[in-house]
């Protein structure tokens, strides 16, 4: 029996990585074929957990990855903390977060949840914490040591994992995948894990291979859009405001004078627009109203304040000092930044004495801190978007599996599937999810 490391040219990129006995996988054969029983292909956070787990069971596993590491986009996440998880513990009000398609994972997340990934990172020596909004982050702060302890599950199992070794084709029969196409041979497994994420990111490597090959094979796949993306915004005086985070604020999603949505937190303004997790959750719902016609934002800058309450704040401030001009009268009530920005909006001469300023115009003032109106000019791209919405059609996949129903031999895990939710954890909650329930079914079907 050959060696796999003889089968493909001995090049650093092209290297078979393994925690290796040494041994050679079962089924290896000449002219650069292998037979596993797992092949997994992506090696982001839904793949190493598939591979990890379809290893543990006892199954002799390969992990394929296009780029030189793994876990690239992994650890881009939560600005290189990793906000791994979400916990809400209630599994309606989770569920409920992912939208129309939620009640997919019902299943998935009886077997393993977001108490089993907590569990999962923390028994491997991965302290975890629970921040603001319910996110579950690394005690360190470091997306990497979440890396490690993937790494670490992977080389328990004795897995082989290589490298630069972008699939260039599936091939099948009848309803079986037969063997998997690379540049440097071909790799036969009894069964497959397609893991290759999305198109978010693509500089990472998700550039949307997967839905190519899941075209190939017969599947539908639901138009990929960009989700969890900055959106852009028409008016000018935001790029004033570039640089400024805002907490505790609201923003209101409008069309045709029509509340279609409301978040409330974190948001940031830009060179181009709005970003931040309240405004990378409503991005969805815009992206689609736009099909539609014209999306105004509003934004509530004192959400805690009801009109009457805010205007005899404004009214108490004014009162200090009411000989100052208008334009020094709200450094108590507004970040530096958007002061010129709302004095100018105001309409109010921003020379004129406090104590000259009608109640007309102290009103208008209150009305605009409670919905300064922006108009929404797009959204950025996939080269912006943390995820992607749309993927698999998921009536083609079995909820409790995650196998395909047109595909004997092939199973889904992470962002190929078409399920999204919010920004704090949820999207990585479906990698470990999808992951760790692909890896056991495709394990437990060989044995």
């Amino acid at each position: 029996m050959l060696d796999a490391r003889n089968q493909i040219p001995q090049d650093q990129g092209s290297r078979p990585e393994s925690s290796g006995r040494g041994s050679p996988p079962s089924g290896a054969a000449a002219g650069g074929r292998f037979l596993y029983q797992v092949a997994v292909i992506g090696g982001g956070p839904a793949g190493m957990m598939a591979a990890g787990r379809a290893a543990e069971l006892g199954a002799k596993v390969i992990l394929l990855e296009k780029n030189a590491v793994l876990g690239r986009k992994l650890l881009l996440t939560g600005k290189g903390r990793c906000n791994l998880t979400q916990a809400e513990f209630e599994t309606r009000k989770l569920i409920a977060e992912y939208g129309k398609n939620g009640d997919f994972l019902f299943s998935a997340f009886s077997v393993f949840g977001v108490n089993e990934a907590i569990k999962f990172f923390n028994d491997r020596g991965l302290a975890t914490k629970v921040e603001r909004g319910k996110r579950v982050f690394p005690v360190s702060d470091k997306a990497a040591d979440v890396l490690k302890v993937l790494k670490k599950y992977l080389k328990e199992g004795d897995i082989e994992k290589r490298f630069n070794s972008a699939v260039k084709g599936i091939e099948k029969e009848g309803a079986k995948i037969t063997k998997i196409i690379l540049e440097n041979g071909e790799i036969e497994a009894k069964n497959y894990i397609l893991a290759t994420g999305g198109k978010s990111y693509p500089l990472t490597g998700s550039n949307g291979d997967g839905y190519v090959w899941l075209e190939m094979l017969g599947h539908t796949v639901v138009s990929p859009k960009p989700a969890l993306v900055p959106i852009k915004i028409k008016e000018d005086w935001v790029k004033e405001c570039q640089g400024l985070s805002l907490k505790n604020v609201a923003i209101t999603v409008l069309q045709n004078n029509k509340k279609q949505d409301r978040r409330f937190g974190e948001a940031l303004f830009t060179h181009f627009g709005l970003s931040g997790p309240i405004v990378l959750d409503i991005s969805k719902k815009v992206g689609e109203l736009l099909k539609k016609g014209k999306v105004v934002l509003k934004l509530d800058l004192k959400p805690a304040l009801d009109f009457k309450t805010l205007d005899q704040r404004i009214q108490r401030d004014f009162s200090k000092s009411s000989n100052k001009l208008f334009k020094n009268s709200l450094d108590e009530l507004l970040p530096k930044k958007l002061i010129p920005v709302i004095v100018r909006l105001s309409a109010i001469n921003p020379d004129k004495p406090i104590n000259s300023i009608t109640r007309e115009e102290r009103q208008h003032l209150a009305n605009l801190l409670k919905g300064l109106e922006m108009t929404v000019g797009g959204l950025l791209g996939f080269d912006a978007a943390i995820i992607t919405s749309g993927g698999v059609f998921l009536k083609e996949v079995d909820n409790r599996t995650m196998k395909s129903k047109l595909i004997d031999n092939l199973f889904f895990a992470g962002e190929i599937l078409d399920l999204d939710g919010p920004s704090g954890g949820y999207n990585l909650q479906v990698c470990w999810t999808s992951g760790y329930l692909a890896g056991t079914c495709a394990a437990k079907t060989l044995l």
